[in-house]
């Protein structure tokens, strides 16, 4: 089949959505004084707390910087093990590598894709220092029965939301279901800043440290100094850090997107059932499965094309003019984990869910027509 050739009508697998007042809200910081560390970061902030169950939140620039400040700010480093999920972009599992500690990989649960419990109690040592989950598609993993492991053996839990900002378990938010949870803000995401992310911090003094770690390393408490002689101008660092800051730029867009985020949260779960619908029985499609006590916030249809057709799919349905994805490749395929002796086989579930995957169109603007077009296009191929 051609390529397709017209892109005016492609759709894309997920986009922003970006209305007038949040181009108004970002040139108001334009038109003020503060383009960055102002007063929209520290807004922006509170209200990622507010809908995170009240904990401390620290905005930065992605959620790969959220992913590297929550382990940073835990004390993940040589001699640690991350138990992970390899259903997942690269960065849950890269972000601990970088500050040296050795990536666990555990496998996901068949039906989920959600990092399975039992997999982790299997592979966890008095050497795990993290627990890391990942909301995949945007539902919630089973923090209830992880944390249980993670006390167990002196670890914390950290959830990778990066897709569920938004949804609940189990009648509680994201962010107040894992010890340290980080969001991300990228345009495919339930919410934009443009580029950004933030982490949430149950325990005060980890949300002290991330934020630290993110702003350079630079400790401004007087009641901290080491160098007690200098004057009122007088900043010091105490450990390494980055600077990570989100823009006021960022935040203002951050802050306008967040008053819509119910309404994309309505769109997103309609359209989801909406597909469910069309795609229940197809012969050939296996529709995504939801656990019990979860309110997602959909970020990815995750479709099962079985029968080994996956690929040939992806292309008719791009060639077709339908921007299909396929989320994730398993981390440990990248040849930077294959190199250090990952092998493929290690994740059976997560493998075989990779070998099907198929992420359909879903972000808010999708229309009605738009939806009929995808459902369509799909069932006519797999027919």
């Amino acid at each position: 089949m051609p390529a397709f050739r017209d892109e005016a009508l492609m759709l894309p697998y997920g986009r922003q959505s970006v209305s007038e007042a949040d181009i108004e809200a970002v040139t108001a910081v334009l038109r003020g004084d503060w383009l960055t560390t102002g007063p929209a970061v520290t807004a922006f902030e509170d209200a990622i707390s507010e809908l995170a169950g009240g904990h401390r939140a620290v905005s930065c620039t992605s959620g790969t910087a959220a992913l590297h400040m929550a382990y940073a700010a835990l004390g993940v480093g040589p001699g640690d093990e991350v138990v992970t999920t390899p259903m997942t972009f690269v960065a849950t599992a890269s972000s601990a590598a970088i500050l040296g500690a050795k990536v666990v990989f555990a496998d996901v649960d068949a039906d989920t894709a959600l990092l399975d419990p039992a997999a982790v109690d299997a592979v966890v040592t008095e050497r795990t220092k993290v627990i890391a989950a990942v909301d995949y598609a945007g539902q919630a993993a089973e923090y209830a029965a992880l944390q249980p492991i993670a006390d167990r053996v002196g670890a914390k839990t950290l959830a990778d939301a990066a897709h569920s900002v938004g949804g609940t378990a189990d009648g509680r938010p994201v962010g107040d279901l894992a010890d340290i949870t980080t969001l991300s803000f990228f345009p495919t995401k339930n919410l934009t800043t443009g580029e950004g992310g933030a982490v949430v911090c149950k325990d005060p003094a980890i949300g002290q440290r991330a934020h630290e770690f993110h702003f350079i390393g630079l400790v401004r408490d007087p009641d901290r100094f080491e160098i007690t002689d200098e004057g009122p101008w007088h900043q010091e660092v105490h450990e390494y850090g980055v600077n990570y800051r989100l823009t006021d730029l960022g935040a203002a867009l951050g802050l306008s997107q967040l008053r819509r985020l119910a309404e994309f949260k309505r769109r997103r779960t309609e359209i989801t059932a909406r597909y469910n619908a069309a795609f229940a029985g197809v012969d050939g499609l296996r529709t995504p499965v939801q656990r019990s006590g979860v309110d997602p916030m959909w970020h990815l249809y995750p479709i099962r094309v079985l029968g080994g057709r996956r690929r040939e799919v992806f292309e008719r349905m791009r060639a077709a003019g339908i921007g299909v994805q396929v989320n994730y490749i398993p981390v440990y395929w990248h040849p930077v984990f294959a190199r250090q002796g990952y092998r493929r086989g290690l994740c059976p579930n997560a493998e075989q869910f990779y070998a099907q995957e198929l992420s359909l169109p879903l972000y808010p603007d999708l229309t009605d027509g738009d939806v009929d077009r995808v459902i369509d296009t799909l069932v006519t191929l797999v027919g």
